[in-house]
């Protein structure tokens, strides 16, 4: 694989993985639009795990905490009680995803990677977004949310399957709606994405071992590198700067993005 077009995969994947613009849509038409071959199932692999590995070390003391409290009433010790919620909160907010990804994970990848969907998915999940940055309430913080919440955001998760709605995105979009700040929405879709992510990168691999074992360690390398350092480097400028610039500049390249597609595809 060509070493340009393996770093550009490996920067895109980092990018958007974390921001409300739909990693998938970017990853799926990135070839198309290029005339590229497909990267494989190793780079994709590679490219989870770099993001995986930024989002865990970018939040290394909270998922130490979380991972550390969160068993602490089975393990019979002292516990801080936020952090146990926490815990058992974003395991909440990923079982409904988790569930509906294993049963029909290859239709949704059969039938959903049409550029028209794609397309039309940007347009209506950006308006959707800037909808609840403008109307929610965003006054609620992150050790005020219930098992409630957390599960309605893992239901709206779902429709993070189709290619153009975006992981990140949608689940900033229902926090929001919920009545929480931008902060502690984007800051809880990033603590989500670590179990998405982490069995993503399994069920890739899984298929990688099964399937195909032609794997270039050199590139696998610098796509995991990659991706970590662009998935670093978003999430820290995502976090710093969401509050002065709320989620319009996301909504506006979705509609431009969306928009393109259509005018490409139609």
């Amino acid at each position: 694989m060509d070493l340009i077009q393996l770093i550009f995969i490996s920067l895109v994947q980092g990018v958007t993985e974390f921001l409300p613009i739909s990693s998938s849509a970017h990853l799926v038409l990135l070839p198309q639009l290029m005339d590229w071959n497909d990267q494989g199932l190793s780079i994709d692999v590679a490219a989870h795990l770099g993001s995986l590995f930024a989002v865990l070390f970018y939040f290394r003391n909270d998922f130490r905490k979380m991972v550390v409290n969160g068993f602490g009433p089975t393990l019979g010790v002292d516990y801080d009680r936020e952090y146990y919620k926490l815990f058992w909160l974003v395991i909440i907010a990923s079982i409904p995803l988790l569930i509906v990804a294993f049963l029909i994970r290859d239709e949704i990848a059969l039938y959903f990677r049409d550029p028209l969907i794609i397309a039309s998915a940007t347009i209506f999940f950006g308006i959707l977004l800037w909808l609840s940055d403008l109307i929610g309430k965003q006054y609620r913080t992150m050790n005020v949310i219930t098992k409630k919440d957390a599960f309605i955001i893992g239901l709206s998760q779902i429709l993070a399957l189709i290619p153009g709605t975006s992981r990140s995105g949608v689940t900033m979009t229902t926090g929001l709606l919920l009545g929480f700040n931008r902060h502690t929405a984007v800051k809880f879709s990033f603590f989500m994405s670590v179990p998405i992510i982490s069995l993503a990168a399994l069920y890739e691999a899984s298929n990688l071992i099964q399937y195909d074992n032609d794997v270039v360690l050199k590139n696998f390398m610098i796509t995991v590198f990659c991706s970590a350092v662009s998935s670093l480097i978003t999430i820290h400028i995502f976090l710093k700067f969401i509050n002065k610039l709320g989620m319009l500049p996301f909504v506006i390249y979705r509609l431009v993005l969306g928009t393109i597609l259509l005018f490409l595809y139609l």
